[in-house]
This record gives structure tokens, sequence and C-alpha cells, in this order.
């Protein structure tokens, strides 16, 4: 007995979006990631710093903007390594972050954020922080490749 050609077709579309959804996926690879910025505040924050991006065995220096509202006081400085998920192209990376975040830092301390862009790139962030600096903020980040 043969099945419907409805049930046939909503069985092919069913495979092709299927294998489509795998096949993008697999088309987005991971980069690696190192920030460095300062940040400083009280009552509103900001945060400016650069990185650098290894994608595809070349190297994208870039820059870091950002603000952030909240309860901010204080001034740190944090060195933050990880990895940039779901590019396709090392331009991927820039675009506006955001993220709501909390920490505290006296002398030294570890901090570990994930964030992600308009463009679906996941920055999976950890490393350490140094100041004296109290946050329970929403932090917005602006990262651009630098052009040369």
């Amino acid at each position: 007995m043969r099945a419907p050609i409805s049930y046939r077709l909503r069985l092919f579309a069913a495979f092709t979006l299927a294998f489509a959804a795998l096949s993008s996926a697999a088309h987005a690879d991971t980069g690696t990631v190192r920030f460095k910025f300062f940040k400083a505040g009280w009552f509103v924050g900001a945060q400016t710093g650069s990185g650098i991006l290894k994608f595809h065995k070349e190297i994208y220096p870039f820059r870091i903007s950002g603000v952030s509202a909240g309860l901010t006081f204080g001034g740190s400085s944090t060195d933050l390594e990880g990895t940039a998920r779901n590019m396709r192209q090392a331009t991927d990376i820039e675009g506006v972050y955001t993220a709501v975040g909390a920490g505290v830092a006296i002398g030294a301390g570890r901090r570990a954020i994930q964030m992600r862009n308009s463009k679906g790139v996941v920055l999976t962030l950890e490393g350490q922080q140094l100041g004296l600096q109290l946050d329970l903020d929403l932090s917005g980040m602006t990262v651009s490749i630098q052009r040369q």
C-alpha cells in the first residue's frame, strides 16, 4: 500500500529541513578569543579594551567598548580567554553583546561570562579580574575588528 502524496511531501520537507539545519550547523566554526579590558564606574560604568580572535589560522585584533547600568562601584582590569562559537567568518564576532552579571573583585578574583550577539555568535569567557569593584548590572559591550 502506497502512502498518499501529501504524506510523502511532508516527510520529504521534514528531511530537507533537518538536513539544512545540520549542514548549517556543520559549517559554523569556533574561534578562540582573548580579551583585556578596563572597567570603572560609580553607578554607571564604562569599559574599554582590546582583544584578539584566532579563526581559521588567522589573527584578527579587535576593540572593545561599552557601558553598564546598575550597581557599579570601583574599577578593575580583566583578562579573559575563551571561545567564539557559531561563526562562519571572522567579522561575525562584531556587534553588540549583552549580559546580566554580578561580581566582586577585591585584589584578584576569577570571572566567567557568556554573551551572545545578534548574529548568533556565543562568547564563553573566563579569566582573572584585578582591582576593587562591586557590580550587579546590565552590561553592553561592542566588539569591532580593527581594519588595517
